[in-house]
């Protein structure tokens, strides 16, 4: 099946890994994919890829969206398309639009996604979406984009909850993705506030000792985290393979300066020789 383009943006994706696929993964043969911390999904969408592939995350509203694109892609786009592009229609929508059916629903965080603020995903103490209106006047979304991931998302499984969710499934030679919210910012000591409530240093240990686990069933994994001392040291393993890459910081606001950061690539699988897994 060839690659398709996400259908949402995510803040913290990771469509600039893509280029540095092919040689990560190499001629790896494997089996089942499986990705945790689904976000955009633009590996899995990058992917020439159509065996069975489990996706997850502990975003409901996230993964409801999913399901629907999967499941029900012409109910959204019809929900979808009475929405219009305007200061006062997108708190409209974000406020006091209240979705009756999952299709209603998956086609609001489409659009809020889409017209938001960098497109992040917030929310306050009361679970209510919060991000600001984007100002994205140019905007115009391709619907052609949920046609395309419907069809890709047909051979996977799709469910909500913590990264181990699937734990049991991961078999000899399955390829597992990984990339966590960062605990840590790049390249210096301070911590994220926000995504250290959502996934702790803890959390990283744990992610750690579920690699350990992916090891353990002969399956392979690639880890994305921040270029940081104390990521290197949850996570340097014997045997495995250590890359940091530079890349364009794509947060920030209008004036924001597009700054370079490095990230950490950890992997088991090797590098430089030919596998058939």
């Amino acid at each position: 099946m060839s690659t398709v383009e996400p259908f949402v943006r995510w803040a913290g994706g990771k469509t600039w890994l893509i280029p540095y696929l092919p040689k990560i993964i190499g001629d790896i043969n494997f089996e089942h994919y499986h990705e945790p911390f689904l976000g955009g999904a633009a590996v899995f969408f990058s992917l020439n890829y159509s065996k069975l592939s489990y996706l997850s995350d502990s975003n409901d509203k996230l993964v409801n969206t999913y399901l629907q694109i999967r499941d029900n892609p012409q109910a959204v786009i019809k929900c979808f398309v009475q929405f219009q592009n305007s200061e006062k229609e997108y708190y409209r929508i974000r406020d006091e639009f209240i979705p009756r059916t999952p299709e209603e629903a998956a086609a609001q965080f489409i659009y809020l996604n889409q017209t938001s603020y960098n497109g992040l995903f917030r929310v306050n103490k009361q679970g209510e979406y919060n991000v600001p209106y984007g100002f994205r006047t140019t905007w115009h979304y391709d619907i052609r984009r949920i046609l395309d991931a419907s069809e890709k998302l047909k051979n996977t499984r799709i469910s909500v909850g913590d990264f181990e969710i699937n734990k049991h499934k991961i078999k000899k030679n399955d390829l597992v993705f990984l990339d966590p919210p960062y605990t840590v910012s790049h390249n210096n000591n301070g911590f994220i506030e926000y995504n250290r409530n959502l996934f702790s240093l803890e959390d990283q240990k744990r992610l750690s000792r579920f690699i350990d686990y992916i090891k353990r069933k002969n399956a392979y994994y690639i880890l994305t985290n921040a270029a940081h001392e104390e990521i290197k040291k949850i996570f340097t393993k014997e045997g495995d393979i250590l890359l940091e890459l530079r890349r364009k910081s794509l947060i920030g606001g209008r004036n924001a300066s597009r700054k370079e950061i490095s990230e950490y690539i950890f992997t088991n699988i090797p590098q430089g020789e030919k596998n058939n897994g």
